[in-house]
């Protein structure tokens, strides 16, 4: 008896990731929330510029490139022209936090129907390991070889927290899929991100702390336990703005 299957909302392509990276995780719970939604044959995806880029040849849905950054830009262009459409954006911490702040930020106070799914792991993978938005103070980086210095490139950039400041967004969480409990709850904050916009009930963003074993020169176990003691830590897990919640409570 099967037990365990493929998603129909992915395709048969082996995926191009480093061993132990968990993009590929996060491309499985997004196939299962649209596949569990039945939602495929009216779902567009927009692929981002970053580890991710090559997304369109792993879902089975339609999908879009977007230029660096601009993935909300162009979903904002896709559901205003098909707004019976469901359409998502897959961005890494680089794509989204960096050349993309401006999109994502007035996507998000426009309050746009679509959803964002935001993988952080605190560096730039695709290009060979450089500091991100997103490192940690002190994060060695192929450009902070001696560690972030705060006092010249700044904090980390908190997206979930700064995004939930705003009046317009709908829903957004930080998740984390370095462990069996983290994945699950990652799942159900997906295809609670996805229904929201068949409800049309507006912007959601799903944050998730991510690895980069690669980049950051770690084992895939050592990967995941540096999420646990180092970037959770810094970017805690949790439901950082739900006005649906709010109604609830009203």
């Amino acid at each position: 008896m099967k037990v365990f299957d493929k998603p129909k909302a992915l395709t048969d392509a082996p995926l191009h990731y480093c061993p132990g990276c968990t993009h590929g995780i996060i491309h499985r719970l997004v196939a299962e929330a649209i596949d569990e939604l039945g939602i495929e044959g009216k779902t567009v995806g927009v692929a981002p510029v970053g580890c991710a880029v090559m997304a369109y040849d792993y879902f089975a849905c339609d999908m879009v490139e977007a230029a660096h950054g601009r993935a909300p830009a162009v979903a904002t262009g896709l559901k205003r022209a098909m707004p019976e459409n469901i359409i998502f954006t897959y961005q890494g911490d680089g794509d989204l936090a960096s050349i993309g702040m401006a999109e994502t930020v007035h996507a998000a106070t426009r309050n746009e129907n679509i959803t964002i799914i935001f993988v952080n792991n605190a560096i730039y993978g695709m290009t060979g390991g450089q500091m991100a938005p997103t490192s940690l103070p002190g994060q060695v980086t192929q450009t902070s070889p001696y560690g972030r210095d705060v006092k010249t490139a700044g904090y980390p950039i908190k997206v979930s927290e700064m995004l939930s400041a705003l009046d317009a967004p709908y829903y957004i969480e930080r998740v984390a899929v370095n462990n069996v409990k983290n994945v699950r709850n990652a799942k159900k904050a997906i295809l609670k991100a996805f229904k929201n916009q068949v409800e049309g009930k507006g912007f959601s963003l799903i944050e998730i702390v991510s690895t980069c074993p690669t980049n950051w020169g770690m084992t895939p176990s050592q990967a995941l336990e540096w999420v646990d003691t180092n970037m959770i830590p810094y970017y805690p897990l949790g439901v950082y703005k739900d006005k649906g919640a709010q109604k609830k409570e009203d």
